[in-house]
């Protein structure tokens, strides 16, 4: 059902990935431009997906297991984003790049709490319906 509580930790997913990112700056380049998710196609794109994944990941709680593994892939996915975002942050040294990291670069490591905490709570659904089916 959708009133369940992993659908309130997917709705925050989708808050987080795709809204948060465009209004908080992920870093600041060396001229002390703010480098936004809409400034950078394949970020803004990636984080569009990860919103999109949360979307049908909370219109598919009649199938458990298909939302199980839709988290698990959407918690893949800000991992490569976190990934990214190491690599940028660590990549070019002197300051030549990337001036000062921004609290958006924060956005996918609470992404993927939420998509863990969400995952918890359809195990648990999903261990209460198999107990009640071995009652029977």
């Amino acid at each position: 059902m959708i009133q369940r509580i992993q659908t309130i930790f997917l709705f925050v997913v989708i808050l987080l990935t795709g809204v948060l990112p465009f209004w908080v700056n992920l870093w600041s380049d060396a001229n002390g431009n703010e480098i936004y998710a809409d400034n950078e196609i394949m970020v803004s794109g990636l984080f569009y997906v990860s919103a999109v994944l949360a979307m049908i990941a909370i219109l598919l709680f009649k199938n458990r297991k298909n939302q199980f593994v839709l988290n698990r892939l959407n918690m893949i996915l800000n991992l490569f984003l976190l990934g990214f975002f190491v690599y940028r942050s660590l990549n070019l040294s002197g300051e030549t790049s990337v001036s000062e990291k921004g609290i958006g670069m924060l956005i996918p490591v609470f992404s993927i709490v939420f998509l863990v905490l969400a995952n918890r709570a359809i195990k648990k659904d999903e261990d209460l319906v198999k107990s009640v089916d071995r009652l029977r």
